[in-house]
């Protein structure tokens, strides 16, 4: 093959199987991910067959890095940071530290070194965005608590691998100095010059980006070109990620999320998104297969101990650490249950963490394989793990003392709700479930008609606040049996099930029409299946928020009409009787 032909073919074949492989993982309900890991390892040098360019494919690997962090700047919320910010960020926090020292503790017992050891178990302590997000939407709960909550935990281990982005190059230089010493003498002065021009940057950024990039982007929006508006977007993302490391010595990867960070920001930050959509997915692609290029798999069948060590450490070891912080916390176990099953794998962080410790020296090449081999693994186990947490769930709802020995249910001052107002106690009010936007709403109405309610409600934080304002709330899991007692469901004349999981609903609707046949129940529901099933349950009313959206766009689209018609028709009748 002609030399100059090496790109079009390492592109155009990686692509190739890219597809063929991630056609395959979807067919057989894995995230496409894993196929495209595949890929990497049939056109690497490890497999017989086709053999891509691995320098070129690790430049292009480059470039899916640059728009993977711009996309995560894209979408980095600091609204919903801020709303699960009390268990979030202790919690991710608390789990990369432990998951990072079960890593650390394996390495020593190959014989590694401290740095190693360190960047060894940083990479496996931090789950992969793609695959979370796939399972929650498949799960219908990226809205739902539980989902926010995880959601905002890989947010903070998406800022602190940023963070080891930019402190491993000057740590590195002083532990690889020539006279071996790594002392804080050596640190320090290497890792505050960095920690100042990364600052200075993101001060840069921050302050004068946010003004400068989406006026930017507007100008070229009222051009009316597409394609320039498209070429603004990608040439802003590249651009200031290679500016951020020529001008500040700060990767590509940080310069490309503050980039996005700064885009975001714009009113055409949704554009944005979409117009740089492709050619990032096609980088990303080409970025899982280079890193499935480096893999070797007679590590399988060389090092089966090794790799089903690491295998344990991420989803054994991880999931346990953050099962026990969520339940210190104080959540639910159905929360550390979802927690649990979507920090069970590692994912394009890790990639990037293990390539960069290898280019520096700090993490041998077997620990790079055995990353790579931990992220295939897990990944394809993650679906199986996430099934797992209804069997699981249904099990310890079965022994109720266990339940809430473990989450300490019985000693939780929010857990019970204040005293009636009156003596008789509480009777014909309504049960409110969820306390979101639609839960929120329905309470204002109800204040307004003077319709007496009690909240049940999962975040611990807003039943704080809400006692604070004198609300009838209590903590707690609705579908969770005894739950609904302490909201005196026995006595109520209307259940609403507002929250947004669809197999919470379920179980709350059959825990109440199992206390009480006759309650008036109305629950919220996001798909026609589940209404009909709601509905053959005997709920009154099961509300899709689709319907009931497309039913009010057609009443006005037909008012909109008809009213026209009704022009349209006097019109003419005018211009009859004039002629």
């Amino acid at each position: 093959m002609h030399h100059e032909a090496s790109l079009i073919a390492t592109i155009s074949m990686s692509l190739l199987f890219a597809f063929g492989g991630g056609w395959i993982a979807s067919k057989l309900k894995l995230p496409p991910l894993v196929g495209y890991l595949l890929a990497g390892i049939a056109v690497g040098p490890f497999t017989p067959g086709f053999v891509a360019d691995s320098g070129l494919a690790q430049q292009l690997a480059e470039i899916g890095v640059i728009l993977l962090m711009f996309g995560v700047g894209l979408h980095f919320s600091v609204r919903e940071l801020w709303a699960v910010r009390w268990i979030a960020l202790p919690g991710a926090v608390a789990q990369i530290a432990v998951a990072t020292t079960i890593g650390a503790v394996l390495a020593s017992v190959w014989g590694w070194s401290l740095p190693a050891g360190l960047v060894f178990g940083l990479a496996l302590s931090v789950a992969s965005t793609v695959v979370l997000l796939r399972a929650l939407e498949e799960r219908n709960a990226v809205q739902t608590l539980n989902g926010s909550i995880a959601v905002g935990w890989l947010i903070v281990e998406d800022l602190a691998t940023v963070i080891a982005l930019v402190l491993l190059p000057p740590l590195a230089a002083a532990i690889n100095a020539p006279q071996g010493a790594a002392d804080l003498a050596d640190i320090l002065p290497a890792l505050g010059m960095t920690l100042a021009k990364v600052a200075l940057f993101i001060a840069i950024v921050l302050i004068g980006g946010r003004r400068v990039v989406p006026w930017i982007l507007d100008q070229i929006a009222k051009q009316g070109s597409r394609e320039l508006f498209t070429l603004a977007v990608l040439a802003l993302a590249l651009g200031i990620a290679y500016l951020s490391s020529a001008l500040f010595g700060v990767s590509f990867a940080l310069g490309a999320f503050f980039a996005g960070v700064v885009m975001s920001e714009s009113d055409l930050s949704h554009q944005a998104t979409a117009d740089s959509m492709p050619l990032k997915e096609a980088f990303a692609v080409l970025f899982f297969v280079s890193v499935g290029m480096l893999f070797d798999p007679s590590i399988l069948l060389e090092e089966p101990l090794a790799v089903l060590a690491v295998l344990a450490v991420i989803i054994v070891g991880k999931s346990l650490a953050a099962f026990a912080i969520v339940l210190l916390f104080r959540y639910p176990v159905s929360t550390a249950l979802i927690v649990s099953a979507s920090l069970a794998q590692i994912g394009e962080f890790s990639f990037i963490l293990a390539a960069l410790g290898l280019s520096l020296g700090l993490l041998p090449p077997e620990g790079q394989a055995y990353i790579l081999a931990g992220a295939l693994l897990s990944i394809a186990l993650n679906p199986l793990l996430f099934w797992a947490i209804g069997p699981l769930e249904r099990w310890l709802r079965a022994h109720p003392r266990l339940l809430a020995l473990i989450e300490r249910s019985g000693q939780d001052r929010l857990a019970d709700l204040p005293p009636a107002p009156s003596d008789n106690g509480r009777r014909d009010h309504a049960v409110i479930v969820g306390f979101g936007r639609v839960g929120r709403t329905v309470a204002q109405a109800f204040d307004s008609a003077r319709i007496p309610y009690v909240v049940i409600e999962q975040n611990r934080q807003l039943v704080t606040a809400l006692r604070g304002e004198g609300l009838p709330v209590l903590y707690g899991d609705a579908s969770v049996p005894g739950v609904l007692d302490k909201a005196d469901i026995g006595r109520a004349r209307l259940l609403v099930v507002a929250i947004p999981d669809g197999f919470q609903v379920r179980q709350v609707v059959a825990i109440a029409r199992t206390t009480t046949p006759e309650l008036d129940i109305v629950a919220r529901t996001h798909s026609e299946h589940e209404r009909d099933y709601l509905l053959r349950q005997g709920v009154g009313l099961a509300v899709m928020g689709e319907h009931q959206l497309a039913l009010a766009m057609t009443d006005y689209a037909l008012d909109g009409f008809t009213a026209s018609q009704r022009h349209a028709d006097a019109d003419r009748d005018d211009a009859a009787l004039a002629s």
